[in-house]
């Protein structure tokens, strides 16, 4: 089977290297291209961003000039509505479209309500640790430990900035199917999530799983196989179409 690059971006307060490890788990032909933002990891000193649109054209910028075809966008809680809008944004320049977006963890572009009731303004250090702790993705002992606080909440208060900031735009719909990953417990809603589905104009999926926010590790064998198992249907009919053309 012919390559694929999956593009995935990082949730809030993390680095595109939570991805890293998808690459010993996923078939060779899947190769997994983790986005770092700007602010963290490989790019930590570089501004942070709290403007969606922006961040998403900067990005599309980045990524035009060394896309590898077939490619496919992955994105978890911010990290979705970024592949989204990352996706628009390389429409604007006339990139070949991604074979398909999964968006795992959040509601959809127009359901952002919660959103923007709780985080349109800064949070402080106390607030944030308080989310961490809701949200059940991090351990105490890292809570505890200030050095490590220090560097990781500026970050996460610009994330949420950007996620209860963020204005959806009325655009045409994606030529790329939708591949919804939600939790059972999270708290987007049933609806919230649907919602993704007025977003694509050639296919949708939505698949519920196991735990709360942070799914994505607490069931990571899981989350693999459904993205494997979708990129494989399209590579096939990717194939499928450059056979017939050829045949033509």
């Amino acid at each position: 089977m012919s390559k694929l690059t999956l593009y995935c971006l990082p949730y809030s307060g993390a680095s595109a290297m939570v991805y890293s490890r998808w690459r010993r788990s996923l078939p060779e032909w899947i190769h997994v291209q983790p986005v770092e933002l700007p602010g963290r990891g490989a790019r930590l000193g570089e501004p942070l961003q709290t403007d969606m649109n922006e961040l998403a054209r900067q990005l599309a910028s980045e990524l035009l000039p060394r896309l590898e075809s077939p490619y496919a966008l992955f994105g978890h809680s911010l990290g979705a509505l970024l592949a989204f809008e990352v996706a628009h944004a390389l429409r604007d320049l006339q990139a070949e479209s991604p074979l398909a977006l999964f968006a795992s963890g959040t509601s959809g572009p127009t359901r952002r309500e919660d959103y923007e009731k709780d985080y349109s303004e800064p949070k402080s250090d106390e607030e944030l640790v308080a989310e961490l702790r809701e949200l059940d993705g991090t351990s105490e002992e890292i809570l505890a430990n200030e050095e490590l606080m220090s560097l990781t909440l500026p970050i996460l208060r610009s994330d949420f900035l950007m996620c209860g900031r963020y204005q959806y735009r009325k655009r045409p719909r994606l030529e790329l199917p939708i591949h919804v990953l939600g939790g059972k417990k999270d708290k987007s809603s049933m609806e919230q999530l649907l919602s993704w589905q007025n977003e694509t104009a050639t296919g949708f999926s939505l698949d519920m799983l196991a735990g709360g926010h942070f799914f994505i590790h607490e069931h990571e064998g899981r989350v693999l196989k459904l993205v494997r198992n979708n990129l494989s249907v399209h590579m096939r009919r990717v194939s499928s179409h450059f056979a017939v053309a050829a045949e033509g």
